[in-house]
């Protein structure tokens, strides 16, 4: 067992002593002094075991002062380590650590492109979203706009960005060229007239320029202007624009209030009145009671130009129309004054004055008096209800009517009732003898006019060209009224409103 122990110690003493660095003296003669005293104890008790040091065979070499004082490690002994108390507090010397040589790296020159490219586009991407964070704040900011205000904007992106800054609307031209440019709004800018909210911003400035929500003009068109009168209202109006060259068709444009952007161009406009007219007639003349005596939808609108200057009262429309349709089924002349009145003024509209017995004779291709059935065409542009009454007059058996002296008519199914109608408008109006109203008795169309008017004579008429009723039922009366009326009267025979003659 002793034995076992000293070449345990003996190992462990060779090898301490091969793994210490040579510069290390003191204690490596510090580990080998212990390793001898082991070994001398060591061999004094194995003596019977092992050749002393002096009975080596001649010619051997001599072994190391560690081999000779090894001895051999048997068994488990071999693994045990035995240290000095020193050298179990002094831990043993720990080598240098290698060093280690970094080895050259070798040229890569895509590598290093792309890694600085890679870098150049990081950087590039943070400025980017820094001044995109930066315009995005100013394009949401309250713009310089005091109070609201109208601006008319027209032409390229450039113009209109132009204009709003002159306008004071905005302040950052080249930050809104930008935006729009990058944001692909440019396209869808759209030129007008349109009011811009007090600080609005660049957005709700570019909101409002692409919606398109300009201020609406609007031009009203009432029924019963001919079309002379209604290009001279278009002349007239300075939002529109654009000359015109001839008057329309009378009764081709729809009476009504349209709505328009500022710079409109007029021809435009009359175009879109006139598919309105059309549209409108259409759809009136295929809801048309089929019993009437009108055979296109021309004498419809012949018809309802008519009525639509004999009344101005909505709810008497279609009891003037149902006059005028009994008459024509009837055969009778329609003798309306308005139309004596467009065949001598034409488009002009009014005549200022009232209308005279030889006027009433002269023979136009509008003349009602002279003419059997409609005139030529349309006396003027007829509004909608003119146009329903017509197609669906009132089923009445009236033939005439006269003015009320209120605003409306009385009407009469004979000539008896018309008379007394008459009269009692003369006393209302408080009309003169010499300016009564032409009271004529119903006629036919094949009825000569020497039976078909009987007129009171007055002072501006020929003797010779007045017209002696046939019997007293039909005399006007005898007496009238001193002053005349700036109303129209109605002709009895035809329910249509007649002036007064001329003092």
């Amino acid at each position: 067992m002793t034995e076992d122990k000293l070449t345990v110690g003996n190992e462990k003493a060779d090898a301490d002593h091969k793994s210490a660095p040579t510069t290390d003296m003191a204690s490596g003669s510090s580990q080998s002094e212990i390793v001898t005293d082991i070994t001398n104890n060591g061999s004094a008790q194995s003596s019977k075991e092992e050749t002393p040091k002096s009975e080596m065979l001649d010619g051997e070499a001599p072994a190391s002062m560690s081999e000779l004082a090894r001895p051999k490690s048997r068994g488990f002994m071999r693994r045990m380590i035995v240290r000095s108390p020193a050298a179990a507090i002094h831990p043993e010397t720990v080598p240098e650590p290698p060093q280690h040589v970094t080895p050259e790296r070798k040229e890569r020159p895509l590598t290093n492109f792309l890694s600085g490219l890679l870098s150049f586009i990081a950087i590039f991407a943070a400025c980017l979203a820094g001044l995109f964070l930066l315009a995005e704040r100013q394009i949401y900011a309250p713009g310089p706009l005091e109070n609201d205000k109208v601006v008319l904007v027209r032409g390229s992106t450039a113009e209109v960005i132009d204009r709003l800054e002159r306008e004071g609307v905005i302040d950052k031209a080249f930050l809104l060229t930008l935006y729009w440019q990058l944001s692909g709004r440019s396209s869808q800018i759209k030129g007008g007239e349109y009011q811009f909210k007090k600080e609005a911003s660049l957005d709700q400035v570019t909101k409002t320029l692409i919606e398109g929500k300009t201020i609406k003009h609007s031009l009203t068109i009432a029924e019963g202007k001919t079309s002379q009168e209604i290009v001279a209202l278009l002349l007239a109006d300075t939002n529109l624009a654009g000359e015109i060259k001839d008057i329309p068709r009378e009764g081709t444009l729809l009476p009504e209030t349209y709505k328009f952007d500022y710079g409109m161009s007029r021809a435009k406009l009359i175009e879109h009145m006139t598919q309105e007219q059309m549209k409108l007639v259409r759809e009136i003349w295929a809801k048309r009671d089929p019993d009437l005596p009108i055979a296109s939808p021309q004498d419809l609108v012949i018809l309802a130009s008519i009525v639509e200057k004999e009344t101005g009262k909505a709810d008497e429309r279609p009891r003037v129309a149902g006059v005028f349709v009994n008459r024509l089924m009837k055969k009778m002349r329609l003798e309306s004054d308005p139309t004596v009145v467009y065949g001598l003024v034409g488009g002009k509209g009014s005549l200022g004055r009232g209308l005279t017995k030889a006027e009433l004779d002269q023979a136009t291709p509008y003349n009602t008096y002279t003419l059997p059935g409609l005139p030529a065409g349309p006396i003027t542009n007829p509004g909608r209800a003119a146009l329903e009454a017509v197609a669906n007059p009132s089923r009445t058996k009236e033939l005439f009517f006269v003015a009320d002296g209120t605003g409306g008519h009385v009407f009469a199914e004979t000539y008896e009732q018309h008379l007394k109608n008459v009269a009692k408008w003369r006393q209302i109006e408080g009309q003169k003898a010499d300016t009564a109203p032409i009271v004529t008795a119903p006629t036919t169309n094949n009825t000569t006019n020497t039976t078909a008017k009987n007129t009171t004579t007055t002072e501006t008429l020929d003797a010779s060209k007045t017209q002696t009723p046939s019997n007293a039922k039909n005399a006007t009366p005898a007496k009238a009224p001193a002053k005349p009326p700036k109303k129209k009267a109605v002709n009895p025979e035809t329910g249509a409103e007649t002036a007064p003659a001329p003092d």
